[in-house]
């Protein structure tokens, strides 16, 4: 499955375009490496959404076997590895130096 459409199916973009945008802009990476909107999605890859001041970073689970699924069955789809604020990380790493 591409990476925008799934992106769209888990709810993680409310739309495709959306998706799209933020690949092109960089904001997506798949296993550490920035991914293209119409890179393979597959079960076990790690995601990592760059959004603002904000990381979230996913490990896929299972692939929908539909474009569109119920929202109540979108968060099956991941697992959250890591939710931060790119702030979190900046007043952590001044602490620990």
């Amino acid at each position: 499955m591409r990476l925008d459409l799934f992106l769209k199916a888990s709810r993680l973009c409310l739309r495709r375009a959306v998706a799209q945008e933020l690949c092109d802009a960089g904001a997506v990476s798949i296993n550490g490496a920035s991914a293209k909107s119409s890179r393979v999605v597959r079960v076990g890859d790690e995601i990592a959404l760059h959004r603002r001041q904000h990381v979230l970073k996913l490990r896929v689970i299972m692939l929908p076997s539909t474009r569109q699924i119920a929202r109540s069955e979108a968060p099956q789809l991941y697992e959250i590895l890591s939710d931060t604020s790119e702030t979190e990380k900046a007043s952590e790493n001044r602490v620990s130096t």
